[in-house]
């Protein structure tokens, strides 16, 4: 079935492992000078959410890195599995994460046939800036984290499973956590 999902993604103009794209690091933007560009890569990313939410039921929630849709600009968005409402990550820099971590598995839009169990910091703070310019200061906790991180890893050509050892990842149907939602609390 995931075989067939990677297939419908690739199909949906999700760039998949290989592509170039995935490895740059994004262009960050000059904001307010291209607000409308940021805002058109904005809304690109978040028309995809619900094309996604209909082919899988993102139980983890739902992220999307500009590189993943071939825009090699600093901007992911990520979505909790339970709300309507998303998080933009623009020229996204990550100053804290705490010395606690957890493992979980992950997967990836990019590659959506296998996955792996990423350590990844419970907490993190990170530094995005809003629309006018300004910058913003976020602190997010567990799944929300793990999201944020796993989304700033493709702005800066990064994938997760970079940091894992050889024959790490698994195919989605053997992960025994793939449909299982993280801790949002």
């Amino acid at each position: 079935m995931t075989e067939q999902l990677s297939q419908v993604l690739q199909e949906m103009g999700i760039r998949q492992e290989g592509d170039p794209v995935l490895r740059l690091t994004a262009t960050l933007f000059d904001l307010p000078a291209e607000v409308e560009a940021a805002r058109a890569v904005e809304a690109a990313l978040l028309s995809y959410v619900p094309r996604l939410k209909a082919i899988y039921p993102f139980t983890k929630g739902v992220g999307i890195a500009a590189p993943q849709i071939g825009i090699s600009r600093a901007l992911a968005i990520v979505q909790p599995p339970d709300s309507d409402t998303h998080i933009s990550l623009i020229n996204a820099e990550v100053l804290s994460v705490s010395a606690e971590t957890d493992r979980k598995a992950e997967g990836c839009l990019s590659f959506f046939d296998v996955r792996g169990e990423v350590p990844r910091p419970l907490s993190i703070s990170v530094s995005t800036l809003r629309l006018d310019g300004s910058t913003e200061v976020i602190h997010l906790h567990h799944g929300r984290a793990r999201l944020a991180l796993h989304e700033i890893d493709h702005l800066n050509g990064i994938l997760y499973s970079d940091n894992l050892p050889a024959g790490a990842l698994v195919p989605t149907a053997d992960s025994a956590d793939s449909l299982q939602s993280w801790d949002y609390s």
